[in-house]
């Protein structure tokens, strides 16, 4: 059966005995690729307080004016609902009191009502790093903690590199994590920072040092094995009750234990209430809007929210779910926002086919000889170089065809061409001409672009929008080329994927051809027909 068991619905937030805790914004936004401005850590706070984390660690005040900035206009800008903000520092300077710090000082301008200290517990890290005494690192600790808490903030301490310093020197990697409960910290979490550690490890040292030290525990792990979700997993396991986490997984290097699953797995396998009621649901989404404003494509493979979580291509997994979903899926993808996704390829049965069409909204009605003639189109054209899994719009202009009996044609190719002038001074210039009929009437038109794809496009929209004003809204966003195996040289097969949007959503068509510029043509005529078909034109030709 598909795991749905569902957390105590009784409370509609979660109380404070476990704490799911983000980290995007400081420790996420260190990922290669990634440069956030204020108003981008702005967003993706709110997000993050939309989607019901309780903690939102903001940066670093003081360290630079950006994240001094985002605290004061984070205060000022935005209410918070469920997520307390926490501002990031160190423990004070060897040799310092806390209350005369910079930078703890820094910390408590902030405003924020939580303070995370990063604090040593690597004996090496200490003496080299930090160059001090081990006596003195865990003075600085708790002289920090005390003041902290004296100033009326919640403290939050993360012991850095702490399971290669507990493997080093497990009674000072404790002592450290003693010294912090003692001044007054909430929690002590455990930071895998090398990202080295496997699931079992991290088991078995969050439990020796949880039994040894009566701390409340926390887990922070990088990915750098690709084991940071497990292991944080194995921490609670192990009595952890607060995760670190980053959404969609971003930090440095390979990055950090991703928010999205960890949660998931918390409130879906678990059964922990961990989000406010419902918000789980808005998890697809916001994942995909937190990659929007850092200007990174979502994974389309990553679970439980990426596009292909719960796609299914192979004819027998088809045939399974049209009897049952849950025999080929481990959750409903609608607890996590998502949805399941039929692939039509050379792979498909007629299970996959009908599954299709009635995600499409394409009634195929249990019609045998029309189902394998469309297997058997499929197949046909995913032989001579089509791929429909990522061409959705083409194929259901495809299944429509076949079970309407007709071409949906809006329109009528007579001839196209396009041209690329090379000039003397190194410059190109791309002009398009297409002769097209339309309700009876011969159209003409010529167009300029960046290439003789836009071009071609353009010309394609001038010459039918006076006939068809819908295509004024149509853009083209993506283009992709592949040149197919099995070809060699400039005789080569190719295909083309195209993406179209409207202002209300987007789809993809496919062309192959032997030539690049006959492939982009089919590919434009089947995104023009599907962008009129969308807007519930009725076909003419």
């Amino acid at each position: 059966m598909t795991e749905t068991s569902k957390p105590d619905d009784s409370s509609p937030v979660p109380d404070d005995s476990f704490h799911v805790f983000d980290t995007t914004l400081r420790d996420g936004a260190q990922r290669e690729g990634i440069n956030l401005t204020v108003a981008d850590k702005l967003t993706i706070a709110r997000h993050l307080d939309d989607f019901g984390v309780g903690f939102i660690e903001g940066g670093w005040p003081g360290a630079n004016p950006r994240d001094t900035e985002f605290f004061a206009r984070a205060q000022a800008e935005i209410t918070f609902k469920n997520a307390q903000l926490v501002a990031f520092g160190a423990t004070r300077r060897p040799g310092a009191k806390a209350a005369d710090d910079p930078q703890v000082k820094a910390l408590l301008a902030s405003g924020a009502p939580v303070v995370t200290l990063v604090a040593k517990a690597h004996d090496r890290h200490v003496e080299l790093a930090l160059r001090t005494t081990l006596d003195e690192n865990v003075e600085m600790i708790r002289d920090t903690v005390a003041h902290l808490r004296a100033e009326g903030r919640r403290v939050f301490v993360d012991c850095e590199h702490f399971f290669d310093g507990y493997r080093a020197n497990p009674e000072y990697a404790k002592a450290v994590v003693r010294a912090a409960a003692g001044a007054g910290a909430d929690v002590v979490v455990l930071c895998d920072t090398n990202g080295g550690m496997l699931p079992a490890q991290v088991q078995a040292v969050v439990a020796t040092v949880a039994a040894d030290t009566g701390a409340r525990l926390g887990i922070h792990a990088q990915d750098d094995t690709g084991c940071a979700v497990a292991n944080t997993l194995a921490a609670v396991d192990a009595g952890a009750t607060h995760v670190q986490c980053t959404a969609n997984g971003y930090g440095e290097r390979v990055g950090n234990a991703n928010l999205f699953p960890v949660v998931a797995a918390l409130e879906l396998k678990y059964g922990k209430r961990v989000l406010p009621e419902g918000a789980l649901r808005e998890m697809t989404r916001v994942s995909h809007a937190v990659a929007e404003v850092v200007n990174l494509t979502p994974s389309t493979h990553q679970p439980y929210v990426g596009v292909s979580a719960f796609a299914h291509k192979a004819g027998l997994h088809a045939s399974a779910i049209k009897v049952d979903p849950d025999l080929y899926q481990h959750i409903d993808p609608e607890l996590v926002g998502n949805r399941i996704r039929m692939l039509v390829s050379d792979m498909a049965g007629r299970a996959s086919i009908e599954l299709k069409g009635k995600e499409l909204g394409v009634d195929l009605g249990g019609d045998r000889e029309l189902i394998g003639r469309v297997v058997d189109r499929v197949k046909e054209r995913e032989l001579a170089g089509y791929t429909y899994e990522a061409a959705d719009a083409s194929f259901e202009l495809l299944l429509r065809e076949e079970a309407e009996g007709r071409s949906r044609r809006y329109f009528r190719t007579e001839s196209w061409r396009a041209i690329t002038e090379d000039r003397p001074d190194g410059s190109h210039a791309n002009e398009a001409t297409v002769k097209v009929w339309a309700k009876g009437e011969r159209i003409v038109a010529t167009a300029e672009g960046n290439g003789p794809v836009n071009a071609l496009d353009r010309a394609l929209r001038v010459g039918l929008e006076r006939i068809y004003p819908q295509l004024a809204k149509l853009e083209l966003v993506d283009y992709k080329v592949r040149i197919l195996e099995g070809k060699h040289g400039t005789s080569s097969t190719t295909r083309v994927l195209i993406s179209t949007a409207d202002g209300d959503g987007e789809w993809s068509t496919v062309g192959v051809a032997d030539n690049v510029i006959a492939a982009s043509w089919q590919a434009l005529e089947d995104a023009v027909t599907y962008g009129l078909l969308r807007a519930g034109v009725e076909p003419t030709e």
